[in-house]
């Protein structure tokens, strides 16, 4: 876990770690389906709640597609909500064009079971208030999303 990790988890009001496992396609899905079980039951927002599940099943199909396997941290914070997607590698070699709608590397086979459209990224943004992305080839990815509640 990164120190910036650490210290925003620990001035979390809650905090919820997922595991998500290299193309375990079969449990794809489920860290999204409980963290949006989560939010309902704490009673947020339907547009919230909506948004969140987008940003984190975009976050986790990319984490089992793409890389050796990885952790989403979902924080609850006083004013906000902060989720962090950090894999394990291999790293995007090319960052501004991962962020292109349609830009896709995932394999045939996820290709075939109806993932890797190349629209992940972009979701991922396009649902949060802040989008932060760190990565490069040969080195894990880290991505932190913000919604203000």
């Amino acid at each position: 876990m990164s120190k910036a990790l650490e210290m925003e988890r620990d001035s979390a009001a809650m905090a919820y770690d997922y595991e998500v496992v290299k193309e375990d396609f079969a449990h794809a899905g489920a860290a999204s389906s409980d963290i949006k079980k989560k939010c309902r039951e704490i009673g947020l927002d339907k547009d919230l709640i909506r948004r969140i599940a987008v940003m984190t099943y975009e976050a986790e199909i990319n984490i089992v597609i793409h890389s050796e396997g990885g952790v989403i941290t979902v924080m609850i914070m006083g004013d906000r909500i902060e989720i962090w997607a950090v894999d394990r590698g291999p790293g995007i070699e090319d960052v501004a064009l991962a962020m292109t709608a349609g830009y896709s590397t995932a394999k045939t086979s996820a290709r075939e079971m109806g993932f890797g459209a190349g629209m992940g990224l972009p979701n991922m943004k396009k649902c949060c208030d802040e989008f932060y992305i760190e990565s490069a080839k040969g080195e894990p990815t880290r991505i932190k999303m913000v919604i203000q509640i």
